[in-house]
């Protein structure tokens, strides 16, 4: 599922052939409102720009249906200084999203979901260091354990990344779960949070209120952490994963609200 808005820009590299070309931030759109409100009406929450309701690229109405989503929104366009930049956006951006993409085909977005599910990140462990296995053991059993418990879902693992097929009734199960997820606000961001996290098994926990954000986050990340322990962080790395807590912030913000 792409962003509608497209992909975050590169840095503008820092050589003297770029030197002349016009900024990023010199291309964006001004800031051409002073007041950001929000309204209701048609069962909706609809947020405005100096009085007149914002739409999205495919020239809808901007209306969510939790108050607190909307308010959050509102925040986003009220934050902006002199130019509106989407990337600063998340919420806006996955909102555009359910609205004019996942809301026209949702069961399109539900089995990439289920895809996610028959790969999940949680079944796939490593064969050594021990202390490396014992803490996903640690931290991640328990959520497989939850998965067969709450979902009636018993995923199989394995050691390394070789592809373990899933039993049928495994993700037959698990199908249930996602396939009750028919606000298209709701499920957009439980995609974004299993793409994010390589977890499907993580996703439905933080919508079932299992996991909070922070949770999820850092269990997605465990063996990178790892990683970071034994040889230290990377500071691109680090940048581009900063980039995506931001959207796994918007998006659990969903999530939890819905």
């Amino acid at each position: 599922m792409k962003d509608i808005l497209g992909e975050r820009d590169p840095a503008v590299p820092q050589t003297p052939t770029r030197v002349a070309e016009p900024s990023r931030e010199s291309q964006l759109p001004k800031r051409f409102y002073k007041q950001v409100g929000v309204s209701e009406d048609d069962g909706g929450y609809q947020i405005l720009l100096d009085g007149s309701k914002i739409k999205t690229p495919g020239r809808e109405t901007i209306s969510v249906s939790n108050r607190s989503v909307a308010d959050a929104v509102a925040r986003e366009w009220d934050a902006q200084g002199e130019r509106i930049d989407p990337m600063t956006m998340p919420l806006t951006r996955l909102v555009n999203t359910a609205i004019d993409g996942v809301a026209q085909d949702l069961q399109a977005v539900k089995e990439d979901i289920i895809k996610y599910s028959g790969t999940d990140m949680l079944c796939y462990r490593a064969a050594s260091p021990e202390p490396l296995v014992e803490r996903q053991r640690g931290r991640w059993d328990p959520l497989i354990d939850w998965a067969q418990a709450s979902l009636g879902a018993r995923f199989d693992l394995a050691e390394g990344v070789m592809h373990v097929e899933q039993p049928p009734e495994t993700i037959a199960a698990f199908s249930v779960h996602v396939g009750a997820l028919n606000e298209p606000l709701l499920l957009t961001a439980t995609h974004v949070v299993t793409t994010l996290t390589g977890s499907a098994i993580l996703a439905m926990a933080l919508v079932k209120g299992e996991v909070d954000v922070e949770t999820a986050w850092s269990l997605a990340h465990l063996d990178e952490d790892w990683n970071i322990e034994q040889w230290g962080a990377d500071e691109e790395a680090e940048a581009r994963r900063a980039v995506r807590y931001k959207d796994m912030q918007a998006a659990g913000l969903i999530v939890q609200a819905m």
